[in-house]
Formats: C-alpha cells, sequence, structure tokens
C-alpha cells in the first residue's frame, strides 16, 4: 500500500524538492542524494497530478572483529604441546580457545533512484478517485572480506597457549613455513566476496472513496513486483602459510610481517599454484506482492456512534535459485591485482598492525580474475543449487469488524479480526550427495494453513480537561520476515556453519495489556506513565543445531578436503559428509513481558528550549525462565532541543540495556548483545518561506556494537560503522 502527497491538497503548480551530501567518517565517503516534486491541479480543485523523482547514494563501512566458535583445549590433543600440558596439569581440558580470530571488514555502495506519480480526481464532496505509481531502481555493490587465522583446524601445529583466564585461553602460537622444524604449515585466510545486484521494484495502487450520508466506502487494489536478475557474486579464498602468534583482544601478528605484507605470499593451496581458486554464483531472486481491501464505515445516533468494517486479500510471493560454478584460476593475491594494504580496525586500541595494515584486492580484480577464468558452467555445483533454490507464497484472506463507542468524556471501541493465513514453502529436500539434474521427489512443498481470531478493547476516559486514563487489551499476531518460513540452507564449506529457513513457523502471538494516565499540565507538555503485560502465546528463536550436510570442497577441492577436513574436522568423511552447525528459527513457545514506561515533553516557557524523555523497564521471560530473546530489560531516551524563530536545534541520547540474540553456534551459550548507546543530532534554519537547510549527525559516539556468548569474556563478535553526517537544502516555490 503506497503513501504519497496529495495534489489536491497542495497548492497548483507546487515545486519542492532538497538537494543534499551524507558523509561516513570510516569509509570517508561523500555520497550526493537530491528529491523533486512537481504538483499541478485544476481551478475546481477537482483533479491533481503530483510527480517525483528521488536520488539517493550511501557508503556502508563496517569493520569488526568476529570469533566463529569456541573449542575446548581437550579437542586438540594432535598438538604435542597441548597433549603434554593436559599430562601435566599446566592445560584444562574444559578450557575454551577460540577457533580463529577474524578481521572482518564489509563494504557496500549504495543507490537508489526513484519515481512516484499520484493522480487524485475528486468530482464532488462524495466522489474521490487515486492511482498511484512507483518506479525505483536499487543497487547495492558488496566487497566483504575476513582474515583469519584458523588456529583449530590444524591442532598438531599449536606450539604454545597463554595461560587461562576464567576458562579462557586468551592467546597461543601455531606455527607455519617460516618456522624451522613446523610439522606442516597453518592457515591464514583471506576470504574475499564481491556481489553485484540490482533491484528494480514496480508498483500501482488504485483507490476509491465513496461517503454518503451517516455512511462511508473505501475500495483499494494494488500490485508490485521486484526483481534482481543481476545478482552474482565472485569469490576468492587465497592464504598465507607463516606462523603467528594471536591475542583474543589483539588479533594476530605474524611471525615474519614483511612476508605476510608480500601479496606474492597469499596463495591457493599449500603451495604456490595448487588448490581451489574460488567460484562464481548467479543467484536471480523475485517477489510478487498483490492486494485489494474493502472497507465500510456507518456512522449512529448514540453511546454507539460508528460501525466499521472490512475485507482484505493479501499474497505475497518470492523465489531465489542459486546456480554457483568453480574452475577460477589458481594464482597468487600478487597476480590477481594487489591495490596495497588496508587499513581497517582503527576504532580498535591496541589491534594487531598485522591486521589491521593486511594485503588488499578490490572488488573489481575480484570479479575480473574470477570472469576471466576458464568456469565450468556446464557443471554448476549441485549443493549450492539445491541447498539455495526455494519458493515461497504466503496468502491471507481477514475479515474485521469495530465497533465505536463514546460520550463527552468515554470514548473507545470492541474490535474483532480474523485472518486466514497459507503458506507454501517449496525447496528440494535430499541427503548424501547432492546431484543434478535433481532426482524426482527431491523438490518437495510444504502447505500450513493458520486461522487466527483476534479481539481487542480500547477506552480511554477523560477525567479532567488535563488528564487522560486509559486502557487496552488484543491479541495480536505478526509473521516472520518471508525468507524465514523458506525451505533452504546456507553452508560456509571452510567453518561448517549455515543459516537455514523454516517452512513450520507459526506467527508471533502475544494477548497485550495497557493501562496509561498522561497529564497535558500545560501547552505542548505532558507527563504520562503506562503498565504492560504481553502474554506470548508464541514467539519465534533462532537456535543452532548440528546437522548432517554436504561439503562441496569434497568435489571441487578433493585434495583439500581429503588432507584437512577428513577425520579431522567437523566429524567429515571422506563422502563429503560433516557436522554443520545450522542456525534456523524455530517456533519458541510461552513467555511474558511485564514492564512500565514513563514519558515526559516540556518546553521551557517562552525561551525556546525543551525536553523530551522517557524510560522503559520491560522485563521478558520465557516459559522455562530464560530471558527473552531481543528484549532489553532498560531503555532510555533524552532528547533536549531548541526551537525558536528561524532556528532549531536536537540532540538525541538513546540507550538500552543487553538483550539476548539467539543461537549462535550448537553447543555454545546463545549470544548476547551488549548495552548500546546512540547520540545523533540536528541543526535546522529557515531562510524563507521557501528555503531552509537542514544539518544531521548520527553515532556521534562511534559506539561499538558488541555480541558476546553468555560471558562477554566470550566475544563472538564487535563492530564499528563510523560517524554519518548529513547536510540537506530544501526549497519551495
Amino acid at each position: 500500500m503506497m503513501h504519497t502527497r496529495q495534489p489536491l491538497d497542495l497548492k497548483a503548480n507546487t515545486f519542492s524538492g532538497s538537494i543534499g551530501e551524507n558523509y561516513n567518517d570510516q569509509s570517508e565517503s561523500n555520497k550526493p542524494n537530491a528529491s523533486l516534486l512537481y504538483s499541478w491541479k485544476n481551478s475546481d480543485n477537482t483533479f491533481g497530478v503530483a510527480v517525483s523523482a528521488q536520488h539517493y547514494e550511501e557508503k556502508v563501512d563496517r569493520q569488526g572483529e568476529e570469533v566463529f566458535g569456541y573449542s575446548p583445549v581437550s579437542s586438540l590433543t594432535a598438538s604435542p604441546f597441548v597433549a603434554a600440558g593436559l599430562a601435566n596439569g599446566s592445560l584444562h581440558g574444559s578450557d575454551l580457545i577460540p577457533q580463529e580470530i577474524n578481521a572482518a571488514y564489509f563494504q557496500q555502495n549504495r543507490e537508489r533512484n526513484s519515481g512516484t506519480i499520484n493522480l487524485q480526481f475528486k468530482p464532488n464532496d462524495q466522489l474521490e478517485f487515486d492511482v498511484s505509481g512507483l518506479y525505483i531502481k536499487e543497487k547495492f555493490d558488496n566487497f566483504n572480506q575476513s582474515m583469519y587465522g584458523f588456529t583449530t583446524q590444524q591442532p598438531n601445529l599449536i606450539t604454545s597457549l597463554g595461560s587461562s583466564s576464567n576458562g579462557i585461553i586468551n592467546s597461543g602460537h601455531s606455527c607455519g613455513n617460516d618456522n624451522p622444524g613446523c610439522a606442516g604449515v597453518v592457515n591464514t585466510y583471506l576470504d574475499n566476496q564481491a556481489r553485484h545486484s540490482t533491484v528494480n521494484s514496480k508498483g500501482i495502487d488504485l483507490k476509491g472513496i465513496y461517503k454518503g450520508s451517516g455512511w462511508g466506502l473505501t475500495g483499494q487494489v494494488g500490485i508490485s513486483k521486484s526483481s534482481d536478475e543481476d545478482n552474482s557474486q565472485a569469490f576468492i579464498e587465497p592464504y598465507y602459510n607463516g606462523g603467528y602468534t594471536w591475542d583474543l583482544h589483539k588479533g594476530i601478528k605474524f611471525d615474519s610481517p614483511a612476508a605476510a605484507a608480500n601479496p606474492a605470499n597469499w596463495h591457493d593451496g599449500d603451495t604456490p599454484g595448487n588448490g581451489w581458486g574460488g567460484n562464481y554464483a548467479t543467484i536471480p531472486a523475485e517477489s510478487k506482492d498483490k492486494y485489494a481491501q474493502i472497507d465500510f464505515s456507518k456512522n449512529f445516533d448514540g453511546f454507539f456512534n460508528e460501525l466499521q468494517v472490512g475485507l482484505r486479500y493479501a499474497d505475497h510471493t518470492e523465489n531465489r535459485t542459486e546456480i554457483l560454478f568453480g574452475g577460477v584460476r589458481i594464482g597468487p593475491l600478487s597476480t590477481i591485482g594487489a591495490v596495497g594494504l588496508t587499513d581497517i580496525l582503527g576504532g580498535f586500541p591496541g589491534w594487531s598492525s598485522d591486521q589491521q595494515h593486511h594485503v588488499q584486492t578490490t572488488s573489481n580484480n575480484v570479479f575480473n580474475w574470477v570472469l576471466g577464468s576458464p568456469l565450468d558452467r556446464a557443471h554448476p555445483d549441485p549443493g549450492s543449487t539445491l541447498n539455495n533454490t526455494f519458493a515461497v507464497d504466503q496468502e491471507s484472506e481477514a475479515a474485521y469488524a469495530q465497533l465505536n463507542f463514546g460520550t463527552d468524556r468515554l470514548h473507545g471501541n470492541f474490535g474483532l479480526r480474523f485472518v486466514h493465513t497459507d503458506i507454501t514453502s517449496s525447496g528440494y529436500n535430499f541427503s548424501g550427495t547432492p546431484v543434478l539434474p535433481a532426482p524426482a521427489g527431491w523438490y518437495q512443498t510444504t502447505d500450513n494453513s493458520h486461522n487466527n481470531t483476534l479481539p481487542s478493547f480500547n477506552i480511554a476516559y477523560d477525567a479532567s480537561d488535563s488528564v487522560v486514563v486509559r486502557g487496552a487489551v488484543a491479541e495480536v499476531i505478526a509473521w516472520a520476515p518471508y525468507n524465514q518460513e523458506a525451505h533452504y540452507t546456507f553452508l560456509n564449506d571452510t567453518t561448517a556453519t549455515g543459516t537455514g529457513g523454516n517452512p513450520n513457523l507459526d506467527p508471533y502471538r502475544s494477548v497485550n495489556f495497557d493501562a496509561s494516565v498522561e497529564w497535558y499540565f500545560a501547552e505542548q507538555s505532558v507527563l504520562a506513565g503506562s503498565i504492560f503485560y504481553k502474554d506470548i502465546l508464541n514467539y519465534i528463536t533462532t537456535d543452532p543445531a548440528i546437522e548432517r550436510q554436504y561439503n562441496s570442497m569434497q568435489s571441487t577441492s578433493p585434495d583439500t578436503f581429503n588432507s584437512t577436513y577428513v577425520g579431522k574436522l567437523y566429524n567429515c568423511t571422506a563422502d563429503g559428509q560433516c557436522d554443520y552447525s545450522i542456525t534456523r528459527p524455530q517456533n519458541g513457545g510461552r513467555a511474558t513481558v511485564k514492564g512500565f514506561t514513563v514519558s515526559y515533553q516540556q518546553p521551557f516557557g517562552d525561551s525556546g528550549f525543551g525536553l523530551g524523555a522517557n524510560y522503559t523497564y520491560a522485563n521478558g521471560t520465557t516459559k522455562s525462565g530464560q530471558a527473552l530473546p531481543y528484549n532489553s530489560k532498560n531503555a532510555v531516551n533524552l532528547s533536549p532541543y531548541f526551537e525558536k524563530g528561524p532556528f532549531s536545534a536536537r540532540v538525541t541520547y538513546g540507550w538500552r540495556s543487553n538483550y539476548l540474540a539467539g543461537g549462535y553456534v550448537a553447543g555454545a551459550p546463545p549470544a548476547s548483545v551488549a548495552d548500546y548507546t546512540e547520540l545523533d543530532a540536528s541543526l535546522g534554519w529557515r531562510f524563507t518561506d521557501q528555503l531552509s537547510l537542514d544539518l544531521g549527525a548520527l553515532n556521534l559516539l562511534d559506539e561499538k556494537y558488541s555480541e558476546y556468548l553468555g560471558t562477554k569474556a566470550l566475544i563472538a563478535a564487535q563492530y564499528k560503522t563510523g560517524r554519518r553526517y548529513m547536510a540537506t537544502l530544501h526549497f519551495q516555490f
């Protein structure tokens, strides 16, 4: 459903727009944005046309540390050092060691061009027709880099471990080809994934309104479609074989920094030119939405003063297919196209310079290298296609009725909505070795139907001219994102981890109770308090579990798979089957949330200064007594402001306490997100009624986003995204 500015609400020949610039201090990039709107209507104010166009660009830059999981020291006895330490008691088998320490660098260029048109026809006060059209073209070009030393992949090369702190080994050393007498070579990987994506979206809405004598009728229909036929990605994974010392809080320090900084030493296998080069994938996807809605209202005299009824139909479909090709030529990073050293993690004090300034190529170089290879297009990877091809259709019909009531001081409504939802999810379900074309019966469809009856009641009482008391109770539902309802599995064969969907998800469902008191003690001023209780009948959690999956390296790089994985990692066997830690959404069952909110807003006389503030306490627990995922117990927002004459200024401070974020890897504690603070600011100046300037700043504290596993000592991820600054000039004639 589209919402645009209505031409009959604007002056004839209105011309307005904006031009601006945004800057991210971490990516050190300036990107423009602009918008234009023209609106016309006839002199009778019965027909109007409004057209608009927008352009927006942004560069996203995320830098951080990631740990894919932790292993107990007892699993590393292939190392003579570890075996001796366990025997003499200097090491404890239950202590945990990070499997790797990843310097993660994600960059994305976002570009959006869009246009709208809105036709409005209102021949009289009773009848109105609206037609709205939308077109959007978006480009998302990503470059995702990960540099990590995979210590536990070859435990026999561990030569030392630091002391234990709270059951965690925070440092150690693994030997490589630059260490005399080393029994092999340790791998430090440099994953480079470049992606191109162009999404085209278009849609049209039609709306008709009739207002009779004491009754009204509204009808709407619409359709929209989005397609990403150019979605493609190129991947290479060169690695370096020198030894290194690692520290959980400082990263990797190579034994031979100059050698590690030489791109000629980053190659595809244990010896240069012997191994696996990478892959290329096309991932076409599309989605479509259709809806139709009709609403009827009838006014009455008396305590019950209006009846509203309506029907709505909605249908969302989406599908995706992945076709992945091997055959990427092998070669050192110096031939692929190195561009010197990157400079990331500057926001992590004390971090190792060897990871902060590691070897780097570019997205274009990766694409050129991969597409210039003799790709084996005749034999796409079966596992990638079968695991990542799916279709989802969510279709719903709903009917509602609402009866409004009221007197001079009392008003509210009774409501009832019935929703029938059908979800059809299709994908490949197989075991053993994947093959193409897939045998009959592997492509399977799951159908689920849901009926939900959702009552509601709202009431408000004006206790005085300045005090309002409110109460509400309602049963509500919300569906998970469509891709979570799909039958698919995305695998990372290097780390034996993955994510997937679940076609048997139920909706989020809750019965909510709210009560509040609002005191409007002065003009534009309010002090309000509310209490709430949510009886959650079902929530959705993301829990990892061990699943037996096929590792595609068994067919694309059998020598590497046999020497590195079979009998050594993830319980891999020669037929390509490994134990993967797969995170999927699951129905969580019952939970409750109870708490209160206090809100305050007041301008301070005629000074122009004022303050808005609120605090929320929400105690969420599941039926088993655990914390409710994604629920922060405490949240605070403060917003002092100044508004007087042509000048305005506002500072916004927001803080939320830590919360549970769901599963991370099987066998590990659930991931939690640490306390997070956001500080934003804005300034505005109106030169004339036609011209104004806005300045804005987001994330002024450059806050670090942190995830941990049960205890903050078990780091899962830490990211920084930089500060953003915006300047926008608005005009209207």
